[in-house]
């Protein structure tokens, strides 16, 4: 639907992204260590570190082989693992552009706390919806979600660069794709889309993201702003402003001579 490249959006209240930073480091290890590993070791790393439904619901038993966590962790650990190079490259595009901004608004440990709390309802609604699956549930989807619907309701009227369709770059506010990129998991879920794709962990995240930033969002910071540059512009766009002539004080006044208002004659 549309790939993003860069925001206007500078940070405000952090220096760093580091938590962001961190992250998108991590996915990228482990998922250089999985497949490294190769094809026996990545299949178990997805089934000992995934996310199973049915195994999580103790309606199917895990191979002891195979278990590696307490089944409770897969609710974090599934989104650290994903299937291939494209999966992961797409979930951490997405994080490298939103989540900085996000990770500003909130700060380095409620962000955090944020981006793991959407991931464990990303999985926990896979889970409602298939209860019984026996498939498990890999990548940062649904995470990212949560930061990408935090974004769209911290920052709506920033201009994103975009490339729509995968081709055509646009400059354009920031609630225009991710609007469109919200009602296109909504519409996927709603019609059963692929199967390969959980589009219920995409929803789960969603509804997280919406929510904890309403509760985790630093003091100050408001909702729906803008760009800096938005209030260049209307700073700009202001006509100016006569002043008022101001008399001079008497004391003040150049002597009609241009000699000192002495009493004393010389």
């Amino acid at each position: 639907m549309f790939i993003p490249l860069y925001d206007t959006n500078r940070l405000r209240h952090i220096r760093l992204q580091y938590v962001t930073i961190g992250l998108i480091v991590a996915n990228a290890l482990v998922y250089c260590a999985t497949a490294l590993g190769g094809e026996n070791f990545t299949n178990a790393a997805v089934l000992g570190l995934g996310f199973i439904p049915s195994v999580v619901h103790d309606t199917a038993e895990l191979d002891p082989r195979f278990i590696v966590i307490p089944e409770s962790l897969s609710y974090l650990t599934y989104s650290f693992l994903h299937a291939d190079i494209f999966h992961l490259g797409g979930n951490m595009l997405f994080l490298w552009v939103f989540g900085d901004n996000v990770e500003d608004a909130l700060g380095h440990v409620r962000y955090l706390i944020f981006y793991l709390l959407c991931a464990v309802a990303g999985a926990a609604f896979q889970g409602l919806i298939a209860w019984d699956s026996q498939v498990p549930l890999i990548g940062a989807s649904g995470a990212i979600a949560g930061v990408v619907v935090a974004y769209l309701i911290l920052y709506p009227r920033v201009k994103v660069w975009v490339l729509a369709f995968a081709r055509i770059p646009l400059r354009i506010p920031a609630f225009i794709p991710l609007i469109l990129w919200v009602l296109f998991q909504v519409v996927m879920f709603a019609a059963g889309g692929e199967d390969q794709i959980s589009w219920a962990c995409h929803i789960g995240g969603i509804i997280a993201g919406a929510v904890l930033v309403l509760v985790l969002r630093s003091r100050g910071v408001p909702l729906f702003a803008g760009a800096d540059e938005d209030a260049v512009i209307a700073a700009v766009d202001q006509p100016p402003v006569a002043a008022e002539p101001v008399a001079p004080e008497p004391s003040a006044m150049a002597p009609r001579w241009g000699r000192g208002n002495s009493s004393n004659p010389d």
